[in-house]
């Protein structure tokens, strides 16, 4: 009799250590869904940036070194993403990837500055449809970022909190980093408008 109570109480436990394991899994999974929606978004944004440097190299002969640092910057971020895709869960990867779309963001903020300085630039079809479709995509990438956050909270939550935590350090589900539009104390102060 004794038996059949501990083989039942053992049977009980796997199930709910199964189901637990199975819940973290789905939510794993969901996280790195929600950062493949971002790296559809990025790809696009990618694919955008050298078409919107092309255009604007015609008419800015004299700002090469912002469309250079665009460029570069592209490529820093295009390699941050690829090391992230394959290591969601690395925060040193997702620092990097991080510091690598910050540093895009800011370039391509100062080449849309330096397009307002180029009226032809600026007037021109194709120039407009690029710098539209930009700005659409960092909508989409900021939707897509929440979304992920989102996520990483859900399972962050789950794997945190008893029982569950029990499974999820068993079997090694770690904690996992959120996506931050800022690194510093710095960025994160409102700015002083003075008149």
């Amino acid at each position: 009799m004794a038996a059949y109570i501990v083989l039942g109480l053992v049977v009980v436990i796997a199930l709910w250590a199964v189901g637990v394991y199975n819940r973290l899994r789905t939510q794993k999974n969901q996280v790195e869904n929600a950062f493949a929606q971002i790296d559809v978004q990025l790809k696009r944004r990618y694919d955008l940036i050298p078409n919107l440097v092309e255009v604007a190299r015609g008419y800015m002969q004299h700002e090469a070194s912002t469309l250079e640092a665009v460029t570069r910057a592209r490529n820093q971020a295009v390699a941050a993403s690829d090391a992230l895709r394959s290591h969601v869960r690395d925060g040193k990867a997702l620092a990097a990837f991080s510091a690598a779309e910050q540093a895009l963001g800011g370039d391509l903020g100062r080449l849309m500055m330096t397009v307002e300085a180029y009226p032809d630039l600026k007037a021109d079809a194709q120039m407009q449809s690029l710098s539209e479709e930009i700005a659409s995509t960092e909508n989409r990438i900021g939707f897509a970022r929440q979304a992920f956050n989102d996520q990483v909270l859900a399972f962050n939550d789950r794997a945190s909190q008893f029982p569950d935590l029990i499974v999820a350090r068993l079997l090694g589900f770690a904690h996992m980093g959120m996506l931050e539009s800022t690194t510093s104390a710095q960025e994160r102060t409102a700015p002083q408008v003075r008149f």
